[in-house]
């Protein structure tokens, strides 16, 4: 009897998968007959000005990334009545060598979503804790990656594959929003969005220095979300999104005020809600604003160069994005939080001019 039940239940996966595969229908971006279509190329500012930013593709789980599913997988999905696995409401993003990092507080988790290896790993549990709201995201050394959660009050480095490696806990962190991670130096930079703050920790852990306080003067901030190193001075510049002072803040390692932009308002180069900041090659400044739905990119001084996306869910378009990072290519990676993916595009910008063309 009992050989005779898995024989019948390995029938029945075979028959389901069958199924599946007969009922499909052909996707976004086939035709009638499953033959890919090309869509039209997205690109900012439109012609006949030169082109600065292209759309390259949106990821929306593994599957996305070119992750396959084995067959155990995918017959245990079949079973358990479960589809492709997909991202739930993405924060942040980080890229390196192929292999895609989310921080995805709607679903628990932190995503480690490996091209080359054919293989991901949905992270809800660090060592013996569960995550609760995993909001940051750093690329950490030797393959390692930085996750901050503000449920928790902690930072977790964890190695290529999920492992926990080490905890940074301190009565000092209230609200870990973001995480900038100096190799050269190595150390961590911590953004602690309720105590108007960044925390300084070395490789270990230890608690360096902080600097910031409450306030509106420079070097002060009012409830700052995200920071990034500036690649492109040698990361001797940390970028803050000073939210609710509605400024990006220039400042150096040692928390010493260098320049600042922006200000409350609803047009070109003004700020509702900035999120996340990055900075490409050539050291423009591009911001998300969640409720602009769009990026917005400056120059040092603070003079908007170009603004991509709209509201919405087709290509190119935000539904409250959060998080930015820009790789070593200059491909720009958005957590499009609410549409429940992640959004990429090519950088062109070559140099920092610029004309009246190039502003959307």
């Amino acid at each position: 009897m009992k050989r005779g039940f898995r024989c019948s239940a390995w029938l029945a996966v075979w028959v389901m998968l069958l199924g599946l595969m007969s009922c499909a229908q052909p996707g976004p971006g086939r035709g009638p007959d499953g033959s890919a279509t090309e869509a039209a190329p997205l690109v900012w500012p439109k012609a006949p000005a030169q082109e600065r930013i292209r759309f390259v593709r949106s990821v929306s789980g593994p599957k996305d990334w070119g992750v396959s599913r084995s067959f155990l997988r995918r017959a245990f999905d079949a079973l358990s009545g479960r589809g492709e696995e997909v991202f739930m409401q993405p924060s942040a993003v980080a890229e390196r060598a192929g292999v895609l990092y989310v921080a995805d507080p709607g679903a628990q988790a932190l995503w480690i979503v490996d091209a080359p290896g054919d293989r991901y790993a949905r992270v809800t549990r660090v060592g013996e804790q569960a995550l609760i709201s995993p909001v940051a995201l750093a690329l950490g050394p030797g393959g390692m990656v930085f996750v901050a959660d503000t449920g928790l009050k902690k930072v977790f480095l964890l190695s290529s594959d999920g492992a926990l490696v080490r905890t940074i806990a301190s009565p000092e962190l209230e609200r870990p929003a973001g995480l900038a991670w100096d190799g050269a130096a190595q150390q961590l930079f911590v953004l602690d969005s309720l105590k108007h703050r960044i925390a300084v920790f070395d490789a270990k852990g230890a608690l360096l220095s902080q600097f910031g306080e409450g306030g509106e003067q420079n070097g002060q901030f009012n409830h700052p979300t995200h920071l990034t190193l500036d690649a492109s001075d040698a990361g001797d510049t940390l970028l803050v999104t000073d939210a609710l002072n509605f400024r990006i803040q220039a400042l150096d390692r040692h928390g010493r005020f260098r320049w600042k932009f922006g200000k409350a308002g609803n047009g070109g180069g003004d700020f509702a809600a900035p999120k996340g900041v990055a900075v490409d090659s050539a050291g423009h400044v591009y911001v998300v604003d969640a409720l602009f739905d769009a990026v917005q990119i400056f120059d040092r001084e603070g003079q908007l160069l170009l603004a991509f996306g709209e509201h919405g869910s087709e290509r190119g378009q935000f539904a409250l994005p959060g998080g930015i990072f820009i790789s070593s290519e200059d491909k720009v990676y958005v957590a499009d939080a609410y549409n429940r993916r992640v959004q990429i595009f090519l950088g062109a910008i070559a140099t920092a001019a610029t004309t009246k063309e190039n502003v959307k």
